[in-house]
């Protein structure tokens, strides 16, 4: 018992030394991996523009989209859709639900006149003559001051684009900008002891190899910590939630990943990314309220930030999927200076969060990106990359195989598709099957027109799957994570049309969907996950030196890295 008291104070004490970033579109969360929850920062910096310099303001929300008759109409054929679909949904009680008609609750909306009340604190803007400012406060500056505003990360990606700041060099930089700044200001410790420090960097699931390594260099170079390494974010989500295999949803702010994670492997074929999230349900609740004539007519999400916060609170305040709630229901908000206004919203709460299963609906911002895990096609900086080894292991497979498989049976060395990633290292040189058929699909598979929904992603994750009972497993273990998907009643409703939808011969006993493990934040899952991660005896071979990085690059990303690289 002795014994075992030392290793944990011991573990605790490394742990103290260890700094875990999770990077997302909104916030960025950081934290020592001894904490028992990080700091969150809004993930944006904003900086003084030189006189007559050109202008950028990257907006909180994503950007609405010019609307074509067609996409509108579109859109209003789902709404209605959603809408009828909702009224002929049973209460708990048995009783049928009921709707509150649209004109009357917009004719008490147009009647909603501001009444003057007590400013509500952290609703003011800010005048401010720094050069940057970072984080939270760059949601409260005066929109009409001149400043440059970057969130550096959009879509679940790095916001490279056209557009002042927006090179590779200029987001890193902003990068190493704020997550240095919260590190002294936030947790305290200098950048100059960062040498005794260590670093987990959490990743995107389907991620972009260049931008690795250059993150890689980011920390250990150009911040100076003395070690980090690299960890997928659906593979910490499970540790976070103590579950050995899951299909991991994760809903953040602009994007939603879906991939299947088993015993610390998150299968490249599983792996999906949908551009839409809870910024895009903010602006679908935004345009539903406008139709029911939303009272506060200056709403501006665009380009005043609180506005957008504005509309984020009454979001998290008032959506849910909660089928006994019928009827219209009343809700208050303060605008600055202090304008208080009432207004009525009906099944308005519910159809925003549905977006998540009616795509059509996020039209709103404009048309949805699906990306898988691409191969590798060479790295110039690794010699022996997966290229390499797919070659040579093309011709050892091809040596073996002549003479014991016909031409017809099998095709070796072709890639499993976009869905496969950097483990086709390994499995490229499978075999196709005895008709010549892949062994598993190969791309996320759409009608003409149609948008990938959220239980479409699920399912078509699972099915690529290698084995029916891993597709039970993944089936009985659906974990939620992310801060896009935090509404009531949403989890049951995700079971039951999964649950529609799952192939007989593959329904287990028992379908769990956890929204919330362990009774902790969906928000920070991930982040616990990468905090108890990196104290586990075996992530001690994980580490990786500045020096062994500039000796070795991204080869030794390929050795070290708890993923296939």
């Amino acid at each position: 018992m002795h014994l075992q008291g030392n290793t944990g104070s011991l573990e605790q004490l490394q742990k103290q030394t260890v700094i875990i970033i999770h990077p997302g579109s909104l916030y960025v969360r950081i934290g020592r991996a001894s904490d028992s929850s990080p700091h969150t920062e809004v993930h944006a910096i904003a900086r003084k523009r030189y006189p007559e310099g050109l202008r950028h303001h990257d907006p909180m929300l994503p950007p609405l989209a010019p609307l074509s008759m067609e996409v509108l109409q579109e859109m209003e054929e789902c709404r209605l859709q959603v809408s009828h679909t909702l009224q002929s949904c049973l209460q708990s009680d048995g009783r049928r639900r009921y709707a509150t008609p649209p004109q009357q609750i917009a004719a008490f909306n147009r009647r909603a006149k501001p009444e003057v009340g007590n400013s509500v604190p952290g609703t003011e803007l800010t005048q401010s003559e720094a050069n940057t400012v970072i984080g939270n406060e760059v949601l409260r500056l005066n929109p009409s001051l001149d400043y440059n505003i970057h969130f550096p990360i959009r879509r679940g990606e790095l916001n490279i684009h056209g557009g002042v700041g927006g090179s590779l060099s200029s987001v890193l930089t902003d990068l190493q900008e704020i997550w240095s700044w919260v590190i002294i200001h936030k947790l305290n410790i200098p950048l100059t002891n960062l040498k005794h420090y260590r670093a987990v960097l959490v990743v995107p699931d389907i991620y972009n190899r260049l931008y690795l390594r250059e993150l890689m260099t980011l920390l250990l170079n150009k911040m100076g910590f003395g070690s980090c390494f690299l960890l997928q974010d659906h593979v910490a989500a499970t540790f976070g939630a103590g579950l050995p295999c899951a299909c991991v949803i994760d809903c953040g702010h602009q994007k939603t990943s879906v991939s299947c994670v088993e015993d610390g492997i998150c299968h490249p074929a599983t792996r999906v990314r949908i551009g839409y999230g809870g910024g895009d349900i903010t602006q679908l609740f935004h345009w539903l309220l406008q139709k029911c004539a939303f009272p506060y007519k200056g709403c501006d999400p665009a380009t005043n930030p609180l506005d957008a916060a504005l509309l984020q609170n009454l979001k998290h305040d008032a959506c849910h999927v909660n089928l006994d709630v019928c009827g219209c229901t009343e809700r208050q908000f303060v605008i600055p200076p202090g304008l208080s206004y009432t207004i009525q919203m009906a099944d308005e709460c519910l159809i925003a969060p549905l977006g998540m299963f009616s795509p059509e609906l996020l039209g709103v911002t404009g048309p949805k990106s699906i990306v898988t895990q691409k191969r590798s096609y060479g790295d110039p900086h690794d010699p022996h990359d997966a290229e390499y080894l797919r070659e040579t292991s093309r011709r050892g497979a091809k040596e073996v195989l002549e003479g014991v498989v016909s031409q017809e049976g099998a095709v070796v060395g072709e890639s499993v598709g976009g869905g496969g990633g950097e483990e086709d290292i390994v499995v490229d040189a499978m075999l196709e099957g005895p008709q010549g058929q892949p062994s598993q699909p190969t791309e996320f598979v759409l009608g003409p027109g149609q948008l990938l929904g959220l239980d479409q992603a699920i399912l078509q994750s699972i099915d690529r799957c290698g084995t029916d009972d891993l597709k039970r497993k993944m089936y009985s273990s659906i974990l939620v994570v992310g801060g896009g998907m935090k509404f009531q009643g949403i989890s049951t409703w995700l079971q039951n049309r999964i649950a529609l939808q799952i192939p007989y011969m593959l329904r287990s006993e028992q379908m769990d969907i956890v929204t919330s493990p362990k009774e902790m934040d969906p928000q920070i899952t991930t982040w616990i996950g990468a905090s108890i991660l990196c104290g586990l005896e075996s992530a001690q071979e994980l580490w990786i030196h500045p020096q062994e990085w500039e000796k070795s690059s991204v080869k030794i990303l390929r050795e070290r890295a708890p993923f296939m690289w």
